[in-house]
């Protein structure tokens, strides 16, 4: 009895286009929670302790506040966080297919440490997410500081590996990887300013209680999500030319008997 098995495509997709899909949920969800955060629940969302004039309401207010922000922005974050995972991996692959020289297992190790903060940032923002400031302040307080962390020195090791990667060897980058690392370099260093800045206004706020600054912090905390995104958006041009496929497995067996 001979068996053959055949393979038979369910679906392929351009992972720049599943790139694009996943990176936009989580944007559309925060551009919509804020906005109707300030049409709707203006007067509550950008309140504060101070009992000063603001104008804008903090993440933490605007996606898990009120209703329906919170399930939008639910549904946003579980929906993208499966592909986030894949592209965890794929990034794991893309730079250890280079071998680097002398210290290639320092290159790998860091590639390694990269893609488990790349998962810790994506599971912490699901954890965040889910679990609400005014829920449980405290876990939802740890959640956001082992993002804020895992999310940063996600970016900078990053950039290190890119560059690393694309230039050993004597090896000289094309225009595309030239891009996304200037982009990459780029939106770290504007996400980390923003970053310190947040915190900056954010003292300052609780300090002095001024009209209005706690709404320069919101602003700052807008700035930090989006140039996260931007820098997870990176990915596109890193995998411009990769295809995703996702094939079934048919097993047909034909039998022949002996003449």
């Amino acid at each position: 009895m001979t068996g053959q098995t055949t393979n038979k495509l369910l679906f392929q997709v351009q992972f720049a286009f599943l790139g694009k899909i996943v990176l936009s949920l989580p944007l559309f969800g925060f551009i919509f929670c804020v906005i109707w955060s300030l049409l709707n629940h203006f007067e509550s969302s950008t309140a504060t302790h101070c009992r000063v004039a603001n104008y804008l309401p903090s993440i933490s207010s605007a996606i898990g506040g009120y209703t329906p922000q919170r399930y939008v922005w639910r549904i946003c974050v579980a929906l993208h966080c499966s592909p986030r995972l894949m592209i965890s991996v794929a990034y794991y692959n893309f730079h250890t297919q280079v071998h680097v020289g002398q210290r290639n297992s320092l290159y790998q190790s860091l590639a390694a440490l990269t893609s488990l903060l790349h998962i810790l940032e994506n599971l912490s923002l699901v954890g965040l997410s889910f679990i609400s400031s005014s829920e449980n302040h405290g876990v939802h307080e740890k959640l956001f500081v082992t993002f804020m962390v895992t999310s940063l020195l996600y970016m900078l090791l990053s950039c290190l590996l890119f560059r690393w990667g694309r230039t050993a060897n004597g090896i000289t980058m094309s225009v595309n990887e030239k891009t996304s690392y200037n982009y990459k370099v780029g939106l770290f260093l504007f996400n980390i300013t923003s970053f310190l800045i947040a915190v900056y206004l954010f003292i300052r706020h609780n300090a002095y209680c001024e009209p209005g600054v706690y709404s320069q912090f919101a602003l700052c905390e807008y700035l930090v999500v989006v140039s996260n995104i931007l820098f997870h958006g990176t990915a596109v041009l890193d995998f411009k030319f990769a295809v995703t496929t996702l094939a079934i497995v048919n097993q047909r067996s034909r039998s022949s008997l002996p003449r």
